[in-house]
């Protein structure tokens, strides 16, 4: 299976990153934290690039993109540390009301004006939604309790779940890297015993193992966003095989990166504690890792899942 994205997806994709580390760096990512995390420029700025309208079909105003398109830009974001909720509106929301057919209401969703995300039972809380205020272990994510009647109100529509699941291991992804590129940049310049610590072997043992871990949950990712863009049947194994590669490759790096830093990654001077708090934030987000093993378990060992060489891409 062919797994290549085109020249033009993958020139939008440099695009959103280029642009992300122009506006989006860390010390956006400081002011932010102690601002309240959220900025209107930056919101501004992401429906200027038309990421809000990603998703809607081109006859209604949109660019009419495609949902690995998509996960190919929450990687972006995942990289990026984005705060406002970009990926759950635009890229969660938005194609579940295309799913449902209540196109209706797209085109408030295309100009912005809709920032709060449609909320789901797995998830007790709404990111950047109305309801009281609740402290998350990420700065960047303002975090709401609905009230009784919003929880009421709250989808248990196994779509929804997947695609949030699907853009929460794409945004993992992201971090992922960003923490192994920190990592490694760091290596290259402390030093210990009079050379680089990065020289050593066991450094660079731990890296590489973060290296083929990103590497493998990569694909796992691209395989999940196509079975769930073409309907099939076997989509949610598929996303939850994505969120369980790309959490562990997320947790491995983080906990890597701590140590490469010299365990200085936890404290606030250390830019690395933002990307590993957001780790923490997404391993849950959507789903545990305990429910999305359990979905994988389930449907290999009660057969509903065809495994081997034959049905790897059937």
């Amino acid at each position: 299976m062919d797994f290549h994205f085109s020249e033009d997806s993958l020139l939008l994709a440099s695009s959103v990153r280029d642009y992300l580390a122009d506006t989006h760096g860390v010390e956006v990512l400081r002011r932010l934290d102690a601002d309240g995390a959220h900025d209107d420029a930056i919101w501004q700025g992401l429906i200027d690039m038309g990421l809000t309208a990603l998703l809607i079909p081109e006859s209604d105003g949109g660019l009419g993109r495609s949902l690995p398109e998509a996960a190919l830009i929450a990687v972006e974001c995942g990289r990026a540390c984005v705060a406002e909720p970009l990926v759950d509106v635009a890229f969660v929301s938005v194609p579940h009301i295309l799913a449902k057919g209540e196109g209706a209401s797209l085109g408030i969703y295309a100009t912005g004006a809709v920032r709060v995300p449609l909320a789901h039972r797995i998830n007790p809380y709404v990111v950047g939604g109305g309801g009281i205020a609740m402290q998350s272990v990420d700065p960047l994510r303002a975090l709401q309790a609905p009230g009784a009647d919003a929880l009421d109100d709250a989808s248990d529509d196994p779509h929804l779940l997947n695609l949030g699941a699907l853009m929460a291991a794409a945004q993992l992804v992201g971090v992922a890297e960003a923490m192994q590129s920190q990592a490694v940049e760091y290596a290259k310049v402390r030093q210990q015993f009079g050379q680089p610590i990065g020289a050593f072997q066991a450094i660079k043992h731990q890296l590489a193992n973060c290296a083929v871990a990103i590497e493998f949950a990569r694909p796992v990712l691209w395989r999940a966003a196509c079975a769930l863009a073409d309907g099939l049947a076997s989509s949610a194994v598929h996303v939850s095989h994505a969120k369980l590669a790309a959490g562990d490759a997320a947790i491995l790096t983080a906990e890597t990166a701590h140590q490469v830093h010299g365990a200085m990654g936890y404290t606030y001077e250390v830019d690395l504690h933002f990307w590993m708090k957001r780790a923490w934030a997404l391993q849950g987000y959507w789903g545990s890792r305990a429910f999305h093993y359990n979905r994988v378990d389930s449907a290999i060992l009660g057969r509903n899942h065809p495994i081997g060489a034959a049905a790897s891409f059937a």
